[in-house]
């Protein structure tokens, strides 16, 4: 279910819901919706039950977000759906409902704009407009086109944005609709742009250990600037000591101990102090205890072990709950 599209899911939704309300529902949706979803409905021949009951409960618990954003914001919602949902699937949806909330912001075109396309097309824009603009777009990439304009109008640009309090509706409109024709021409909907250095590195971040080693090896052959590139930005277990104390204690929370034992299994003293070093001691003790019983084990399964830790690390820095340091990046100052 997780790599059905959304389109398709809307299909299963009104197919479960039933042909009157499925109907009403249509009459709400844009025409190229509309036609998407109708294309779907109509091939689709059967309706699994397990889909069926995968998609109402995940429809009901968007729902449920939604509302709990709408009530008192995100926190609240993540704070209502982790003690009805568990910690997991509370993410999950949370997630999930950020995109649909993205997507239905306006300036979609603009977000999935490629950032130096975007600067030459605004830099002849007022600075009202582009600050408009700017706060709707992801931050990094808002910060990313500021950058790209001279001192005097960052300045005139970021005052007004932070100035900017409420905007009429119909002025948004009015000024999307010139700024989508504009950006016709450089961006096509329903494109964004893919791959890319850090695209290999999410990859390989996600890939076994082994994997990931022979692709770095082979590119150390065909293409060596890549691989020193992607070697700057790819976090491995080993570079957990690269961590803050705080941000290590943050991930060995959310690490099963199993997992964490198994990680540990062969890695060099200095990791192993490190990780223990923000551990309790009698945690300390636990550990080393249970690790003289454990046997020996398959480097496969410790390299899995690691994997996963590598992923609770990646998902808390993605959150921005933790700060990973990679390449070239600026440091962090608290």
């Amino acid at each position: 279910m997780e790599e059905m599209s959304g389109i398709r899911k809307a299909a299963l939704l009104l197919i479960s819901l039933g042909a009157e309300t499925s109907a009403e529902i249509l009459r709400h949706l844009p025409d190229g919706m509309i036609q998407k979803v109708s294309y779907e409905i109509a091939n689709i021949d059967f309706v699994n039950p397990a889909d069926r009951e995968t998609i109402l409960d995940e429809f009901i618990e968007m729902s449920q977000a939604r509302q709990y954003v709408i009530d008192g914001g995100v926190d609240y919602a993540r704070e209502v759906l982790n003690r009805a949902l568990g910690a997991q699937r509370a993410k999950e949806v949370i997630d999930m409902l950020t995109q649909i909330q993205l997507r239905e912001r306006p300036f979609n075109i603009a977000r999935k704009a490629d950032p130096m396309q975007l600067k030459n097309l605004l830099l002849n824009e007022q600075p009202q407009t582009v600050a408009l603009i700017l706060c709707y777009m992801q931050p990094d990439k808002a910060a990313l086109i500021l950058a790209q304009f001279p001192l005097e109008l960052q300045t005139e640009i970021a005052e007004r944005i932070g100035t900017i309090t409420r905007t009429s509706p119909k002025v948004i409109e009015k000024i999307e609709k010139v700024i989508e024709n504009k950006f016709s021409s450089y961006v096509e909907n329903e494109t964004e742009t893919v791959g890319g250095v850090n695209t290999l590195v999410e990859i390989l971040n996600s890939v076994g250990r082994g994997t990931e080693k022979n692709i770095l090896h082979a590119l150390d052959d065909r293409h060596p600037d890549l691989a020193d590139e992607v070697r700057a930005n790819l976090f491995t277990f080993e570079d957990i000591t690269t961590l803050q104390n705080a941000d290590v204690q943050k991930v060995l929370r959310l690490v099963d101990n199993d997992d964490l034992m198994l990680a540990l299994k062969g890695v060099a003293d200095e990791i192993r102090n490190y990780i223990f070093s923000n551990m309790s001691q009698r945690a300390v003790e636990t550990m080393k205890e249970d690790m003289q019983f454990m046997g020996p084990a398959r480097l496969s399964a410790v390299e899995e072990a690691q994997q996963k830790i590598v992923g609770v690390i990646r998902t808390l820095d993605e959150s921005g709950e933790i700060y990973l340091r990679r390449g070239e990046q600026d440091a962090v100052i608290s």
